[in-house]
């Protein structure tokens, strides 16, 4: 029998892209939620006092959505296993100047990438429970399990907590 976690490894991730901000501001929030838990990352990004907190914290909850919605999984299981920046384009645009001059304005944008893992997956012991199961049987039953777990998540609103700062 083959390794059975092999289906189970399942990532699931959002994706931002064209925000604007620099790449440089908004890894320095993604470098102190990177490894932690899906709450823990709320609570976080709702009290750090950076503008790039609020895209940040949009994509989370998006993909935390994602993985329930459409994997079964518990929100209170995610960690966030990978987050990156990239640079996006940079719009560039000319601001009037006195005497018929102009100066070159850089307007720079960011790819956030959020991916979160589910931990609860690696606690089955397959020998007890599946003993004599093909692995796409268990990988259906465990599936079905999923989907039917109580999503036991408080719900987190940036607008009411007083959690908004807007600091550069």
């Amino acid at each position: 029998m083959q390794n059975p976690y092999r289906y189970r490894e399942v990532e699931v991730y959002a994706l931002g892209q064209h925000i604007s901000m620099s790449a440089h501001k908004a890894r320095r929030v993604i470098d102190q939620i990177r490894g932690r838990s899906y709450e823990e990352t709320l609570m976080i990004l709702e009290l750090m006092p950076y503008r790039a907190c609020y895209p940040i914290y949009k994509l989370v909850y998006s993909a935390a959505a994602n993985a329930s919605h459409n994997m079964g999984f518990n929100q209170a299981s995610l960690v966030i296993s990978k987050a990156e920046v990239n640079e996006g384009t940079t719009f560039k645009k000319l601001k009037p100047r006195a005497r018929g001059r102009s100066y070159p304005i850089r307007r720079p944008t960011c790819h956030i990438r959020i991916v979160l893992q589910d931990t609860s997956l690696y606690e089955y012991d397959l020998n007890e429970d599946f003993y004599g199961l093909e692995e796409d049987q268990i990988f259906c039953l465990k599936k079905a399990e999923w989907k039917n777990k109580y999503n036991d998540m408080t719900y987190h609103n940036m607008y009411n907590s007083g959690g908004l700062w807007d600091k550069k």
